[in-house]
């Protein structure tokens, strides 16, 4: 039996409402595993710092095709807004995947923050060091928020610096 997109997704249309929620989380958290072995096992062979490089780059990558399937997804042409831009974030695979996370908007700007950092957890848990994630996470966020509109991104914390009493993670975000 041979089947493309078209019955797939009549298939999932079969599926209810709360399986299908828990089957996209589920492939989230997939997207996630994968990233995680892959690092690791480059980080074994080569070091923090290539696994890092090359992490980076995958990262910046996929920010501008998330932005660009989600832009398409939700009919959005142009994006003027903080409230927009924050709104298309939280439905990106690594917001999905931060099950505590803060939004926060007033006027031009918006924050987004990672309370319980599921990476960063899962390597402390493994007596792994804390994951020096600044340079992965600011390409991944520069490049969505130029593919989303003209935005600029503005990190608040991110390790390697000192973790914040309250989160693992800010990032700002400001209309250009």
């Amino acid at each position: 039996m041979q089947f493309g997109e078209e019955e797939d997704r009549l298939r999932l249309k079969k599926i209810t409402h709360e399986r299908l929620i828990d089957l996209l989380l589920f492939q989230v958290r997939n997207l996630w595993r994968v990233d995680g072995l892959y690092f690791l096992g480059i980080e074994e062979k080569f070091g923090t710092e290539v696994a890092t490089e090359i992490d980076a780059n995958c990262w910046r990558s996929l920010a501008r095709i998330e932005a660009k399937e989600l832009k398409r997804i939700f009919n959005l042409d142009k994006v003027e807004s903080i409230e927009t831009l924050l709104e298309l974030l939280s439905n990106t695979s690594w917001a999905l995947y931060q099950t505590k996370k803060e939004i926060e908007i007033s006027g031009n700007r918006g924050i987004f923050r990672v309370v319980s950092c599921k990476i960063q957890e899962a390597r402390l848990k493994k007596a792994l060091e804390v994951f020096p994630c600044k340079k992965v996470r600011f390409g991944y966020l520069k490049s969505f928020a130029e593919e989303i509109g003209n935005f600029d991104v503005i990190c608040k914390a991110c390790p390697p610096e000192e973790k914040p009493e309250k989160c693992w993670c800010e990032w700002e975000f400001r209309k250009k």
